[in-house]
């Protein structure tokens, strides 16, 4: 029985063999990984849950930055009531990097469910 051999960081064990630091079998130009839009918006989803405490009801937001991260803005319930249509909802705009990690939030506007459009006066 044969062992594997076993490849030190940095060299190769042949020349078909590329320099793969990463142990992903690729050369280091393929290794980078692309994120879908659906990871970014599951990923979004459940960072802000674990940080907040709150679950996103819906995305109204979703586009990418410059700086190839991601930008999303999620509409969540900050308290319920009863009547529903009565309930205390938020939107915040989240803010990802390009491997879809959460690198920062904030509370755009507070509004009630059953309003429609902006209003500004109380």
């Amino acid at each position: 029985m044969t062992q594997p051999k076993k490849k030190t960081a940095g060299t190769s064990g042949t020349p078909e063999e590329p320099d793969d630091k990463a142990g992903t079998g690729q050369p280091p130009e393929a290794q980078r990984s692309v994120v879908t839009a659906a990871q970014v918006l599951r990923a979004a989803h459940e960072q802000f849950a674990e940080l907040t405490g709150l679950r996103p009801e819906g995305i109204s937001r979703f586009e990418r930055t410059e700086g190839g991260g991601w930008e999303l803005e999620a509409e969540v319930v900050e308290l319920a009531r009863v009547p529903e249509t009565m309930s205390v909802m938020a939107l915040y705009e989240l803010s990802l990097d390009t491997d879809g990690l959460l690198t920062g939030y904030r509370r755009v506007r507070r509004y009630e469910r059953g309003r429609t459009g902006r209003t500004d006066s109380r």
